[in-house]
């Protein structure tokens, strides 16, 4: 209910709705693309270590050593590097540093559900592009944006991920515009579009550390492009605050983006298990969108993709259903171990007969 007090900010806003958190013994969570192993050890030594210091001393403001490290992951230099609190944080950030409120921008109308709330937040116009019957993103509808572009890649829900010569033709198509990449399940797809910073000062690449190296509960997200645009982001968080990245989640990061061999043997057995995922939920009748991430989209010719959301919710087990226009019969199921996917089958097998 609207109050007298607020603001005409607040009254325009419709605020993000993140996906359950039930605090249940024994609940399965497939519902908000946790990753289902844990950080790498190497982090948690980190953070010990660092309790040990001056937690009472103010992190760095600038995060000079963990913008290298991440630098140095990506072959890029510091000046290339945004560090925000998750990449929300960074993506928020972004609507302001680039957008204005004269100027329509563009995303896909079934996409993150985030980017239509920051544009009302900050008085953004923009424009919902349809996507594709197959539920890939119509490129061509993203040429000559007024104001710029955002998509995820892959997109979510859907799980689909764009070829980078197709990203080529947007950024060319919006040269005088930014171009916002949104990549927060790259690692388990194909080729990020970091390759292509070298060549496009209007592309920014945005990433997170909660997926593929389990640090969701860390928040720590980045930004990628170049030095015009990374320090565009540096003025806006020094607008709101200096310290967004607190001491603990730094010494997290720093050790997460430094164990390649952990980080690459987690995101193969996602992977692995999520192809296996795919073949069974065939088997099933299960319709599956092609997925380049940690989850997969699906829906059943024969059951409600709500019923089957229902059902499994009251076996402990929580999958993602969107009550929106064109997805609203699609399950949206995050990979968990081998163990939990097996478990997840079993149930539906149950459900279905």
């Amino acid at each position: 209910m609207a109050s007298k007090f607020w603001s005409e900010t607040v009254r325009r806003t419709e605020p993000y709705v993140p996906g359950e958190q039930l605090n249940l013994p024994n609940l399965l969570k497939l519902n908000t693309n946790e990753n289902p192993y844990p950080p790498s050890p190497n982090v948690t030594a980190a953070i010990k270590e660092e309790l040990d210091r001056k937690l009472q001393l103010y992190p760095s403001p600038t995060l000079e050593g963990l913008r290298h490290k991440i630098g140095d992951y990506y072959n890029l230099d510091t000046s290339n590097v945004f560090v925000g609190n998750g990449s929300d944080e960074v993506l928020a950030f972004s609507f302001m540093a680039f957008f204005n409120s004269t100027e329509t921008i563009r995303f896909p109308k079934i996409s993150y559900s985030f980017y239509p709330v920051y544009a009302k937040l900050f008085n953004v116009p923009f424009e919902e592009v349809g996507l594709n019957r197959d539920f890939t993103i119509p490129a061509e509808d993203f040429f000559q944006s007024e104001g710029g572009v955002i998509f995820p890649n892959p997109n979510a829900p859907t799980s689909i991920y764009m070829e980078l010569e197709t990203i080529k033709d947007i950024l060319d198509s919006n040269q005088d515009k930014v171009v916002i990449i949104d990549e927060a399940y790259i690692d388990f797809a194909d080729v990020s579009a970091v390759t292509l910073l070298n060549k496009y000062e209007n592309l920014l690449v945005v990433q997170t550390m909660s997926k593929s190296r389990s640090l969701a509960g860390l928040r720590i997200g980045f930004a990628l492009g170049s030095p015009e645009l990374i320090e565009a982001l540096m003025r806006i968080k020094d607008s709101f605050n200096s310290y967004t990245i607190d001491r603990l989640a730094i010494a997290g990061a720093e050790a997460a983006i430094t164990d390649t061999a952990y980080f690459n043997k987690t995101t193969e057995k996602i992977i692995n298990t999520r192809e296996w995922t795919v073949r069974e939920m065939k088997k099933r009748g299960f319709h599956v969108l092609p997925s380049s991430a940690n989850f997969i989209f699906v829906n059943h010719y024969h059951y409600a993709a709500e019923d089957l959301y229902k059902k499994l919710k009251e076996q402990l087990i929580l999958v993602r259903h969107f009550s929106k226009p064109d997805i609203e019969n699609y399950l949206r199921i995050t990979i968990g171990t081998d163990d939990q996917m097996n478990t997840l089958l079993k149930t539906l097998d149950l459900i279905m007969e």
